[in-house]
């Protein structure tokens, strides 16, 4: 999966503490043999950006060969009822029972995340009729404010905003002082994009239950990162991606889960033929499905559905409690290299691992540069604005090494 010749030459640069911890975590984790499962990336030594794309499993390129040759070439318009139609609500159980703690009927795959983020805020929006508010905060990813911005202008309504720590993230007390009686929606993501916070999702989700509003939860960096228990807890509504943990590739489709209680309340706004009470009818009014499929609207992203499908297998296979857990150790490592190695460099995300997801942000006001020039290097995580350099480690495909090699380089190059 990396340049074995630079690793080792990097490697043999760092201090003899810190190679023989790296050494010792890989030899004692009980994933690594995980690692050799996905496909190699020539000249690359350390991969730190699993957070915004995650890296092709080797099986993948075989599954994606036999769709062109099986269902596609030897089938063609036949698989749609040998599958295809199937497909969105298919999966979106697998990934339910799978990551999200979710029972089947609730998930589907489709769309992008901003497309699903519009249908699923405007859909809950109309389902509070009378309520003028939307709660959501400064530091939410740039596509959920846009798309709340473009709703509230099109619809009359106000946006309500929260102001958070931007490495404390949002607290159940600022969404409590939020919300009233004349709230429709709060849109919250689940773990912040830069700072990779957890927020208390069980206790803000009651709070806003409490206010009589409802809930839309970005789910981006959480799904395939931390366990997530989305019946227990009572979510409303959530939306996320498939190609950071989920290793769907770039553009894959997006999920979107609606809890069985509210699919006969919501209604989305973009009503496809696909997602029709009968799509072959070819009626004059629309009717929607029943249940989840209401939610799709056109045409299934079949071929983007496959990638991921190999994923998920491998996730149920490790369980999400022990990528969790590899995921905690090696943010915990991320951050002792920084302490111990990184002068100058602040760790600007939680300490506590109840409230730290699968990427750790560092803060110096010369990452911008680092970042670039390590990336010509061989060595690959992200910059975020103003300063930070964002450490994204997937647990099947990252080794402790990895994480050290990457960020002595970075010690380098900081000079």
């Amino acid at each position: 999966m990396t340049d074995t010749a630079s690793i080792a030459d990097l490697l043999q640069s760092l201090p003899a503490d810190l190679r023989e911890r790296a050494v010792a975590r890989d030899a004692a984790d009980p994933l690594a043999r995980y690692r050799d499962l996905f496909a190699p990336s020539e000249g690359l030594i350390a991969y730190l950006d699993g957070n915004s794309l995650g890296r092709p499993l080797t099986a993948t390129r075989e599954r994606l060969a036999s769709f062109v040759d099986g269902p596609w070439a030897a089938r063609l318009i036949r698989s749609w009822d040998e599958g295809w139609m199937d497909a969105p609500t298919e999966l979106g159980d697998t990934l339910a029972r799978v990551v999200l703690g979710a029972a089947a009927g609730q998930t589907v795959v489709a769309d992008s995340t901003t497309v699903l983020l519009y249908k699923l805020a405007r859909a809950a929006i109309d389902a509070r009729p009378g309520r003028r508010v939307i709660v959501a905060d400064t530091e939410n990813f740039p596509t959920d404010r846009f798309v709340l911005q473009g709703i509230a202008a099109e619809r009359g309504l106000e946006i309500r905003w929260i102001t958070p720590d931007a490495e404390a993230g949002v607290t159940p007390q600022e969404v409590a002082a939020a919300v009233g009686q004349d709230t429709a929606l709060v849109l919250l993501s689940h773990i912040a994009y830069k700072s990779g916070y957890i927020a208390d999702l069980p206790a803000i989700t009651r709070v806003v239950h409490d206010a009589g509003a409802l809930v839309l939860w970005d789910l981006c960096h959480s799904a395939g990162s931390v366990p997530l228990s989305l019946d227990a807890d009572g979510v409303d509504i959530a939306v996320g991606c498939t190609y950071k943990y989920l290793n769907g590739g770039p553009g894959s489709p997006a999920f979107a889960y609606l809890a069985a209680g509210l699919q006969d309340e919501v209604r989305q706004p973009v009503q496809g033929w696909m997602g029709a009470a009968d799509p072959f009818a070819m009626g004059p009014e629309y009717e929607p499905a029943s249940g989840i499929r209401q939610l799709i609207s056109g045409t299934p992203p079949v071929i983007g559905m496959l990638p991921m499908r190999d994923m998920l297998a491998l996730v149920e296979e490790a369980g999400m409690p022990a990528v969790r857990e590899k995921s905690l150790a090696l943010t915990g490592f991320a951050m002792e290299i920084a302490d111990e190695y990184l002068p100058g460099v602040r760790v600007a995300s939680p300490r506590a691992p109840e409230r730290r997801g699968g990427h750790v942000m560092l803060d110096h006001p010369d990452f911008k540069r680092v970042v670039a020039e390590a990336w010509e290097r061989g060595v690959v995580p992200d910059f975020r604005p103003p300063q930070g350099l964002r450490v994204g480690l997937s647990p099947l495909s990252t080794s402790f090494q990895e994480v050290a090699t990457g960020l002595w380089l970075i010690r380098d190059l900081l000079g």
